[in-house]
């Protein structure tokens, strides 16, 4: 599944304007997840994909979100939500359950998500967080497609910062290490599959990755990329074949 904000202000939470007109591309998770799903089909993989696209705009208005609102998410888990330029992980929440309900063997989400990620690991190498039997294999995929991405982990301590005295979980939390925090609050979201465990799930971080407003590199020319399309066919292919 993926993030498609079709344009993000920050809402009430207003971004600053050095870089805004870039937000045009926080919708790049959602557009990777289509692009990659039609790619499997144009291949005539024999697997069952489907792509989840969380698409909103977040745009201030005398109907916004406000900071301190409290939100239901699809499925009934409550948050509060303490910044609105934090509206992604929220989208793609609704999005995470939603899927979980169709029981799959694995949930992938790609995301523009968040902007300690450019900090940790800067503009070409995305972040992948989740469980093992998924992150492992697309780090293997991502090697082999040519593409840049590095496992990150999800310390148990970042979960606390996530708490909140209204709501089940708050949509931020501790500032530092702000990509994993990003991850940790998805992670609230992925269901139990019919063996009564979680469900497999990755998150990728393509902040960085998903838009180019430098010279072309690699397989990546100026503007959006398709960051992690080729990754995650892949992953497909490396699948299939285990299984042949």
């Amino acid at each position: 599944m993926g993030k498609g904000i079709t344009f993000d202000t920050g809402g009430i939470s207003l971004k600053p304007h050095l870089g805004m007109g870039d937000m045009k591309s926080d919708m790049a998770g959602a557009a990777v997840v289509l692009n990659t799903v039609l790619a499997l089909a144009g291949l005539g993989l024999p697997v069952k994909a489907t792509a989840w696209l969380c698409i909103a705009e977040n745009m201030p208005s005398g109907a916004a979100q406000r900071p301190a609102d409290v939100m239901t998410i699809f499925g009934g888990k409550t948050v509060e939500v303490l910044n609105t330029d934090a509206e992604g992980r929220l989208v793609m929440a609704d999005g995470i359950v939603a899927a979980s309900q169709e029981y799959p063997d694995a949930i992938i989400d790609v995301a523009t998500l968040t902007g300690a990620q450019l900090i940790a690991l800067g503009d070409r190498t995305a972040g992948v967080m989740g469980s093992e039997s998924v992150t492992g294999p697309l780090k293997a995929a991502a090697d082999r497609a040519g593409e840049l991405v590095w496992p990150m982990p999800l310390p148990e301590e970042l979960r606390p910062s996530l708490d909140s005295q209204v709501a089940d979980i708050a949509n931020i939390g501790e500032r530092h290490g702000g990509m994993m925090t990003a991850a940790v609050f998805l992670r609230e979201f992925v269901g139990k599959g019919k063996d009564g465990e979680q469900i497999p799930w990755a998150h990728i971080d393509i902040a960085g990755p998903s838009f180019n407003n430098g010279s072309p590199y690699g397989y990546n020319h100026k503007q959006g990329t398709g960051c992690t399309v080729r990754t995650l066919v892949a992953y497909v292919e490396d699948i299939l074949a285990k299984t042949a």
